[in-house]
């Protein structure tokens, strides 16, 4: 086996990344996921958890933690989803990707157990998900870590990386997003984040709306879970921003900290509280993690596709904000961080968005619109997007895919124009692909 054949074995199950996701519980049973886990050696109780659930902002804060962990001397696992352009960038050691090589070889060990659990299909067939969850604890045992940064893939309860016992539970800012799985109430959705959590851990919360808050309160109460609350327990204040790095100082329940991040966006800011917020409870129980620990892992955190900044000259800016919470924050932060003139959006998404609830929050901004696609399977046809945008009375132009749409925004730019690239991750992805055969840079 090499390795596209591994990553043709680990896409050749049903992949809800791919076709439209079901709503009841019986696609979403752990049981064959512990199975598997089981038939390894419960590879996923090795290291110390971190479980990350949340609509938006769970996977910045699951770096900033995990890179932190590193600076302090921790051999740390980070496994989030999706990825932007190589499936490696969701199974990583210390920040650096599996190789090649060791996926290959983690796939081959696999490959008989999945077969199998499917032969007996106790509990149905596993997914393309399930796989690569196991597959990240059975790397992350092989590399023997001392703790793993797990993002939740949807939701919680039912999420295939629900089956850890985590040292800290964090959710982060919940928003409607997946409402054709998830529910189409904000308590709903909440209702299954806070499936992840469980008796023995404490729980990190990054600022809620009200009725989001309680539900988890209620759910702290009833496991007997300690919480901390980002906002109130733990609070931070903006420093000020340079290029494309932004300051804050962050009062904890332990100490202070006057921290750098090179990730714009106010949004970040409260994603950099809880990331301290949870370094401060593994303290608590024990961890050696010291404040100058955390600034340096915030310091050097790498996420991108989130208000990245591809080019100065002429301004491209690219953010995979993929819901109207997301969009929202896209806009207030173009607004606070960038001096342009006009404005040109390029836009896709996945099919299972809000559309009209992202363009209504964008359409204000923007004086120009491309409507594209990306190359994913589940990528929403242009036009009911266009659509969208002609109901605001807002003409649009259309490509066919990403990589025309970068080139004829280019066109159209002026000294002083801002390029935004959103609407997917993979939309994004794309354009970062595009940005580099161009030769544009910062």
């Amino acid at each position: 086996m090499d390795y596209q054949q591994a990553l043709d074995y680990i896409y050749s199950f049903i992949d809800y990344e791919k076709v439209p996701r079901p709503r009841d519980a019986a696609h979403y049973d752990l049981r064959r996921v512990e199975e598997l886990l089981a038939r390894l050696g419960t590879p996923h109780l090795t290291g110390k958890t971190v479980h990350i659930a949340g609509t938006n902002g769970k996977g910045s804060t699951a770096a900033m933690i995990a890179s932190a962990l590193t600076a302090s001397g921790y051999t740390t696992g980070l496994n989030t989803s999706p990825h932007l352009s190589d499936f490696r960038e969701r199974i990583r050691v210390n920040g650096e990707m599996v190789s090649e090589e060791e996926l290959v070889g983690l796939v081959e060990k696999l490959k008989p157990e999945v077969e199998a659990v499917n032969r007996k299909a106790t509990y149905g067939q596993l997914t393309t998900f399930e796989i690569i969850t196991t597959l990240s604890f059975a790397y992350f045992k092989q590399k023997d870590v001392d703790l793993q940064v797990v993002e939740v893939g949807l939701g919680g309860k039912l999420d295939a990386t629900n089956v850890v016992q985590p040292e800290v539970c964090v959710i982060t800012s919940i928003s409607f997003d997946h409402t054709d799985t998830l529910g189409e109430s904000l308590a709903g959705i909440a209702t299954e984040k806070v499936g992840i959590i469980k008796p023995g851990c404490v729980v990190v919360t990054s600022p809620q709306p009200d009725e989001v808050a309680k539900i988890i309160e209620e759910t702290c109460f009833n496991c007997g879970t300690e919480l901390v609350r980002v906002g109130s327990d733990v609070t931070w204040q903006n420093l000020g921003f340079a290029s494309n790095r932004q300051s804050l100082l962050v009062e904890g329940r332990l100490s202070s900290y006057e921290l750098s991040i090179p990730l714009l966006g106010r949004h970040q800011l409260e994603n950099a509280a809880t990331a301290v917020a949870t370094l401060e409870v593994l303290a608590g129980k024990g961890f050696n993690i010291a404040k100058d620990s955390i600034a340096k892992g915030l310091a050097q955190v790498s996420w991108p596709g989130r208000l990245q900044i591809l080019s100065r000259y002429p301004l491209v800016v690219v953010d995979g904000a993929h819901n109207p919470d997301g969009a929202k924050k896209l806009k207030q932060s173009l607004e606070q961080y960038f001096d342009f003139d006009r404005a040109i959006l390029i836009i896709g998404a996945s099919a299972d968005k809000d559309i009209a609830g992202i363009i209504s929050e964008l359409v204000s901004l923007f004086d120009k619109i491309i409507v594209t696609r990306s190359i994913h399977p589940r990528a929403m046809a242009t036009a009911p997007i266009v659509a969208e945008f002609s109901r605001h009375g807002v003409k649009t132009q259309e490509t066919d895919d990403i990589s025309t749409a970068l080139p004829l925004a280019l066109t159209m730019v002026g000294k002083k124009d801002l390029i935004c690239v959103a609407g997917s991750l993979f939309v994004v992805a794309g354009a970062i692909e595009q940005a580099d055969k161009l030769g544009l840079t910062m």
